[in-house]
């Protein structure tokens, strides 16, 4: 396969990314200064990292700051088997044509966009390395297949985001990559916020929103002793969503709360002593 030349690769460009523009705002509750912090960083052309377990926010609160901040996003799921050209882009054969096609973080370049890696550390460790140049002084992006060097524009923000709880000695940042971000840490809200959020996006009472945040701190508590994490906020949020739909609670927290977290069959009835415990 050949490469367009020079004056062709500008034209022959697909579009494969798109730039979500959030309308309505994502409902968020702060619990600190996240919204400070995060704000002045994106002012300051300054990439933030994002720390804390899963279900416990990290996601919507990006979407709300790309609300609040008017800024299209970009939302990349790490995984294993995350390339470079997964990232940055590839050659594709389009009809009798070779189209080049933007991966995902240079759409986010060009476009001043928020990108958004979720879980980092779930991908290849030669493939986190192509966002170094955008995490300091250079602010720019080298795509080495086209000979181009974006310099990325003042809107364009990287945010990664992973749980130092649940990875292994593999899958570790390292300090080079860490030291390059601004730092927020986030966890579960108190259990009144908590009951709050689940009660807005579950759709359900307040008493039946505290009894499911009463189970989730219950299932936190397991962790290590059966559980790798506990229930997260959305587990209960989905909880609360079926049973705003007429499940009976406990068959919507076995459903939503208790099958998804455990296989092993102690755990598992451990879970579902706790579910007929609390409702």
């Amino acid at each position: 396969m050949t490469a367009p030349n020079s004056s062709a690769r500008n034209d022959l460009r697909a579009v494969a990314t798109p730039l979500v523009q959030i309308a309505k705002e994502p409902y968020y509750h702060a619990t600190g200064d996240e919204l400070e912090v995060f704000a002045a960083a994106a002012a300051s052309g300054l990439p933030v990292m994002l720390k804390g377990p899963t279900g416990c926010g990290k996601t919507r609160f990006v979407e709300h700051m790309a609300w609040r901040l008017k800024r299209p996003l970009v939302t990349v799921a790490c995984h294993d088997d995350l390339t470079t050209s997964d990232l940055v882009g590839r050659y594709l054969i389009v009809g009798d044509e070779t189209v080049w096609m933007d991966g995902p973080l240079t759409a986010a370049v060009r476009g001043g966009a928020i990108c958004y890696l979720d879980e980092i550390v779930e991908a290849r460790k030669d493939t986190t390395v192509v966002i170094h140049p955008l995490t300091d002084s250079r602010r720019a992006l080298p795509v080495e297949k086209r000979g181009e060097y974006i310099e990325a524009p003042p809107d364009f923000m990287l945010v990664i985001s992973y749980n130092p709880g649940y990875q292994s000695v593999l899958k570790e940042m390292k300090p080079s990559t860490r030291q390059r971000f601004v730092a927020l840490d986030f966890d579960y809200p108190q259990a009144e916020v908590e009951a709050g959020i689940v009660a807005h996006e579950g759709g359900v009472d307040a008493d039946t929103a505290t009894k499911l945040v009463r189970l989730g701190t219950l299932t936190r508590k397991l962790k290590g002793a059966g559980l790798d994490e506990g229930a997260g906020t959305r587990l209960l949020v989905h909880a609360a969503q079926l049973i705003a739909k007429g499940m009976a609670p406990v068959t919507a927290c076995t459903a939503a709360i208790a099958r998804p977290l455990a296989d092993e069959p102690d755990t598992r009835h451990a879970l579902d002593d706790l579910i007929a415990a609390v409702f």
